[in-house]
């Protein structure tokens, strides 16, 4: 049995990781995370024993699953710092797309958190948004214009949804949507478990000349339940990383790719 002396990492880190590996292979046992974290069991069990008090994983005898499907949504704060690198990463790229003076879109997702974080490096842009920490991080930059879409604010996801944020949205115009995706296909396109949150993107995707979609590479061949954007929707795919053969599928359906090797 492994020592808890050797426990390295945080536990809190440790329970991020954990909810990763459920949510890629939907089961684990506690002897695979043990041997994976090298910690004793003992430990795996408390980790276990917390995610399932917070209703973020079943646990069962032996390991845990995770509830999944196409209708499951992880809140903000679960996802948040679940793949923070890549979000980053994706981020760098897409900032690139921005030019000052730009009007946009940001979608709520923690991908187009990180990206409106280096948007001070922008002039006279004027941002819309319906992602509650994005507007309160582009408010703090003194060369950023933001508009709030209002309605229904989803608790738990920081953001608002419903008719009065769509019907300001059908009132605008703008250069750019940056649009956060759950799930990413070549059959059936972007997809999000909430309806609500896909009718808001859709009224996104209407307003914009251009649209970008972020996704990191853990999402793609997935499908979520309400689908807001079909490939031939989608100018641009920002990702951190792809397989050649999946970058040429979607080239050839018409979306320009762009990733850190580009």
């Amino acid at each position: 049995m492994a020592s808890d002396a050797n426990d390295t990492m945080f536990a809190e880190e440790r329970k991020l990781k954990i909810i990763d590996l459920l949510s890629q292979n939907k089961k684990v046992t506690v002897a695979e995370l043990v041997h994976l974290f090298n910690v004793s069991s003992a430990t795996i069990r408390s980790d276990l024993r917390d995610l399932n008090n917070k209703g973020q994983i079943i646990r069962t005898h032996g390991g845990a699953i995770i509830e999944s499907g196409p209708g499951f949504e992880q809140e903000t704060e679960q996802k948040r710092d679940l793949n923070l690198a890549a979000e980053q990463q994706i981020a760098r790229i897409a900032i690139e797309l921005i030019n000052d003076g730009d009007t946009v879109i940001f979608d709520t997702g923690t991908t187009t958190v990180e990206l409106a974080k280096l948007l001070s490096k922008r002039r006279r842009v004027t941002a819309v948004t319906n992602d509650l920490e994005i507007a309160r991080c582009l408010g703090e930059m003194d060369s950023i214009s933001v508009l709030m879409l209002g309605g229904e604010v989803r608790k738990k996801f920081h953001c608002t949804v419903g008719a009065a944020g769509i019907k300001m949205l059908a009132q605008l115009s703008v250069d750019k949507a940056f649009m956060d995706t759950n799930s990413l296909s070549i059959s059936n396109g972007a997809s999000t478990p909430n309806i609500q949150q896909a009718e808001t993107k859709k009224a996104m995707i209407s307003s914009a000349k251009k649209v970008i979609l972020l996704c990191s590479s853990r999402r793609l061949g997935k499908d979520s339940f309400a689908h807001f954007a079909s490939l031939d929707q989608i100018d641009t795919l920002v990702i951190e990383q792809i397989e050649e053969s999946e970058k040429f599928e979607f080239q050839e359906r018409g979306v320009e790719v762009l990733t850190a090797s580009c």
